[in-house]
């Protein structure tokens, strides 16, 4: 499952189209042009983690957990302070979530001030949920490296359309990398600043 049809299902979408002011399509639409830089940031977590895929595991609990995608769905204001924290771990530089928000508004139209707003909503939503489904498969499968660690892999996989399908390397870190390499050169920072139309130098 994709991580679009994920936020629809759970009400995420919904959530934060009443909070931003705007309709479920126009949510919708930021949110599929600024999920791709939020997988890449948590791709170079993954790369810099010393436990690869756990490491991310432990990291999204030290973020908030699966309690980042309660906030986003509460009826009560979401604390964008969480999110940009996240966003702070995950991309490491203001400028960077700038540059997504910016290049995000020109794929889909919508003001560059709604998707700065969006954007810290958005990677609660996908690291909260993360995080959920990370819990589940550790309590059930506290031992086995295919088995909570790779079904994280996997699950991230998803969020990113299936691309490895079932040729994906065995391995749970190995996996989520090529996964997560949007351009295939290994570097993560890159991608999000090339998804940014920005080039780092």
């Amino acid at each position: 499952m994709q991580i679009m049809d994920i936020l629809a299902q759970s009400g995420g979408l919904q959530s934060m189209a009443r909070e931003l002011g705007i309709d479920e399509a126009q949510a919708a639409s930021g949110a599929q042009a600024l999920v791709p830089a939020i997988l890449g940031g948590l791709k170079k977590q993954v790369q810099g983690q010393p436990g690869g895929v756990a490491g991310l595991g432990g990291l999204l609990g030290q973020l908030g957990g699966g309690g980042l995608l309660d906030s986003v769905l509460s009826p009560q204001p979401t604390d964008l302070g969480q999110g940009n924290e996240v966003l702070g771990q995950i991309f490491g530089s203001k400028d960077v979530s700038r540059a997504v928000a910016q290049n995000a508004a020109s794929q889909s139209g919508l003001d560059p001030s709604v998707l700065k707003q969006m954007l810290p909503m958005l990677a609660m939503a996908v690291t909260g949920f993360l995080a959920k489904q990370h819990g589940g498969e550790a309590a059930a499968a506290p031992q086995g490296a295919g088995g909570a660690l790779g079904g994280l892999g996997g699950l991230l996989g998803g969020l990113l359309g299936g691309q490895t399908g079932a040729g994906a390397p065995a391995g749970a870190a190995g996996g989520l990398a090529s996964m997560l390499d949007l351009n295939g050169d290994g570097n993560a920072l890159d991608d999000i600043v090339r998804l940014a139309g920005k080039a780092l130098r």
